[in-house]
């Protein structure tokens, strides 16, 4: 991972049946401790960027709170096909379970 404006992260997704989807993001804007913009596309193992699946703009923001950090993400796609497209392909069930993962760690 390269993180800092312009560099990239190139990541791999692994199903339950061992099936990849490699996935690259690229880093558009970084504040340091505030927020940071990102492009999600998915690629092949090299990077390459596919056509096929449409991209995600990224957009997360970090807040102090009493008790932490409170994260907002905010996705955003170039159309409501694309959205539609993205959800049809799980997105929304392995978005979810991300989280749940998280919270398992981070209550360790």
């Amino acid at each position: 991972m390269d993180f800092r404006e312009g560099g990239f992260w190139l990541y791999c997704m692994e199903g339950p049946e061992g099936e990849q989807h490699w996935c690259r993001v690229d880093y558009q804007s970084i504040i340091p401790n505030k927020s940071f913009t990102a492009i999600n596309s998915f690629c092949d193992e090299e990077g390459n960027k596919t056509s096929e699946i449409p991209s995600m703009q990224w957009k997360n923001e970090f807040s102090k709170t009493e008790t932490g950090t409170k994260v907002t993400v905010e996705i955003t796609f170039s159309s409501e096909a694309d959205l539609e497209k993205i959800i049809e392909m799980g997105f929304k069930e392995g978005f979810t379970m991300a989280h749940s993962n998280l919270d398992e760690l981070l209550a360790q």
